[in-house]
């Protein structure tokens, strides 16, 4: 450890306190101090220890869900949706209808991957249970559970759909007029008939126990990964009527479409598989000494081990003086800055549409650093950072002294570092590691002003991500500014 002690007097501390502190500046009021009461403050610099673990599974609760198959240097990930539709409450067929075809139509915004690498994609009806709208589900859920005879799932489609994602063949314009790729496949005449008889339903329990869901799937191809954003079954029927009542010479086929989406009524859950996670997690610990990574989703994580026991003992020790040949706290301890940074060392400043394969992958926009006792409870009640549970970061970029781009997250641990001095006995803070996590997530900005962000969500990354860092050993480093102000008992 290389200390640096400074005292300072207390025009000068009231000035950088005064800028360094954020809330508590109650010892800044007085104006006179004598000697003894003058404000300490020190630099320390502490080792940390860092390695990555393997992550079996996150909450599913995406905005846009994978489908396909991809092998990168982090495994082969394959992805599959099950999902419940939103039936149009209230609606009735006309009494004529007649249906003339069922499509399923999938949106996606975007790919990583080979663009011109074919993907073919099946659908299959869940017949067995379906999912409750307020339970939780987990990314690696047994799709067998969703079916009566696994072996034999009924095939939705009229035939297995081949798509290229770049060619976006069944393309349509948004509102803001920008043309998104969609897929539009036909579906089998028997799953069309047994679409059709379901015109019976109060309300959405009642039709999600006539019509359970769907799992959609990827059959081969193994270099494309789609992000789906939309997905919908669209009925397409006609009927006739008569404009001129009485009359059958003024009878008038109308043509129509109904659908029926997967949106925020119903549930959604992503199934995702590494099937030789084991082998590549291992590969990757064998390099943990220079760098440590965090694979969305649900790959890897990294783990920081932060000597709170350590810190604690060095800090307290300048808080107490000897009376009687006893320690006696006399100043109250305030962290002024305890900042930990992660360098990133992959992340692609070029164009991507020159990326090659090994840059698919790029560093997540957001990074959550919390405490590995509260990972699953974090999420499953969908809690929002705070300074003594999770910290947030963005990805922020600068620039070194020659000009050349650094990237990094920072995590400012100061609010963190206080609660544990002032609400823990020493004693239980000694030999005390505290191990967090580096959490690759997505968030959703509630508002945004000049130089703060309203966060009304922050869920696990969901999307594909890959984000290597330097390791303990290769430059993580762990800086606390704290100072010591004399306790009321003692400045009588």
């Amino acid at each position: 450890m290389n200390k640096k002690i400074a005292f300072i007097g207390f025009l000068v501390t009231l000035a950088c306190c005064w800028t360094a502190c954020k809330n508590d500046v109650s010892s800044a009021g007085q104006a006179v101090l004598d000697d003894d009461d003058a404000v300490v403050v020190y630099v320390d610099t502490f080792p940390l220890t860092s390695g990555i673990d393997s992550c079996a599974a996150i909450i599913s609760q995406a905005d846009s869900f994978l489908l396909g198959e991809i092998e990168t240097d982090y495994g082969l990930l394959r992805s599959a949706i099950l999902t419940q539709l939103a039936c149009p409450t209230g609606y009735r067929y006309p009494a004529n209808a007649e249906v003339d075809s069922i499509c399923l139509f999938m949106y996606y915004g975007s790919w990583i991957g080979d663009p011109k690498s074919p993907l073919a994609i099946n659908a299959y009806l869940m017949d067995k249970k379906t999912f409750n709208y307020t339970g939780t589900y987990p990314t690696d859920l047994n799709i067998d559970d969703y079916f009566i005879d696994p072996q034999n799932k009924m095939p939705v489609l009229a035939n297995y759909s081949i798509v290229v994602a770049s060619e976006k063949l069944d393309s349509i314009m948004n509102d803001e007029g920008v043309y998104i790729p969609a897929l539009r496949m036909k579906v089998n005449d028997d799953f069309r008939d047994y679409f059709w008889g379901i015109k019976s339903f109060t309300d959405q329990d009642d039709f999600n126990q006539k019509f359970k869901g769907l799992l959609i799937e990827s059959s081969f191809g193994s270099s494309t990964m789609l992000n789906i954003s939309d997905i919908a079954l669209g009925v397409f029927y006609h009927f006739k009527y008569e404009r001129i009542p009485g009359d059958p010479t003024s009878d008038t086929t109308v043509h129509d479409m109904k659908a029926f989406y997967a949106n925020s009524e119903v549930r959604t859950v992503n199934h995702l598989a590494y099937p030789d996670k084991k082998e590549w997690i291992d590969r990757l610990k064998q390099d943990s000494d220079t760098y440590n990574y965090i694979i969305a989703p649900a790959g890897a994580y990294t783990r920081i081990s932060f000597p709170m026991g350590r810190i604690s003992d060095s800090i307290m020790q300048h808080m107490v003086d000897t009376f009687a040949g006893l320690e006696v706290q006399t100043k109250q301890p305030y962290v002024n800055k305890a900042e930990v940074r992660i360098t990133v060392t992959n992340k692609y400043a070029g164009s991507t549409a020159n990326m090659t394969r090994n840059e698919w992958l790029q560093p997540s926009q957001y990074m959550l650093l919390i405490r590995e006792s509260s990972m699953k409870r974090f999420f499953e009640n969908k809690e929002l950072p705070s300074d003594t549970c999770a910290l947030l970061s963005p990805l922020v970029q600068t620039t070194d002294s020659a000009g050349n781009a650094i990237y990094y997250y920072t995590f400012d641990m100061s609010d963190f570092l206080l609660n544990q001095l002032r609400n823990q006995l020493r004693s239980e803070m000694n030999g005390y590691d505290l191990k967090m996590m580096l959490v690759p997530v997505s968030v959703n900005i509630a508002s945004t002003e000049v130089s703060n962000s309203t966060y009304s969500a922050v869920k696990q990354l969901q999307t594909m991500s890959a984000t290597q860092i330097k390791s303990a050993k290769n430059g993580m480093k762990f800086e606390i500014v704290y100072s010591g102000f004399s306790l009321p008992s003692f400045t009588d």
